[in-house]
């Protein structure tokens, strides 16, 4: 399957949710917000969506300052 992560092509052999997504990418750390499609995904159902092929995927890295 193929989708774009932050307008970048990625591959994967195996269905994704977005937590697994997360994972792979070592984005776990971070405080993120996640929209497949320009449809924001709550934080409560990253294990329960998953990433299909042609999706357009942003992950948004919440950063703090002042």
């Amino acid at each position: 399957m193929e989708f774009a992560l932050n307008g970048e092509i990625h591959r994967s052999e195996e269905p994704l949710s977005v937590q697994a997504l997360i994972e792979r990418f070592g984005l776990g750390q971070r405080r993120v917000a996640v929209a497949i499609n320009s449809a924001v995904v709550p934080r409560s159902r990253f294990e329960q969506v998953e990433i299909k092929s042609g999706d357009r995927v942003e992950v948004i890295h919440a950063v703090g300052g002042g």
